[in-house]
C-alpha cells in the first residue's frame, strides 16, 4: 500500500520554504494582510491564486490544506 503525505497547512507550507509572510505575499501578488486570512481561512482563494502558491512554495498544492 503506498500512503501519500499529510496535508500541511497553508502556513507550514510557507514556512517550509523559508519564507516570511512579506516575501510570501510579495511573490505570489497580495498584500501581506490578504495571505495572513489565508492562513486562517483559506477557502476562498481562487485556483489561479493557488497555482501561484505552489510555484512560489515549491510545494504540490494535492498536500496543501484549503479551507477553515
Amino acid at each position: 500500500m503506498i500512503s501519500t503525505p499529510p496535508k500541511i497547512s497553508l502556513r507550514a507550507a510557507r514556512e517550509n520554504a523559508d519564507l516570511t509572510l512579506k516575501e510570501a505575499a510579495s511573490e505570489i501578488g497580495v498584500s501581506v494582510a490578504t495571505l495572513h486570512k489565508w492562513e486562517h481561512d483559506s477557502s476562498s482563494i481562487k485556483i489561479s491564486q493557488v497555482n501561484k502558491i505552489e510555484e512560489v512554495y515549491n510545494y504540490p498544492i494535492e498536500y496543501i490544506f484549503f479551507g477553515k
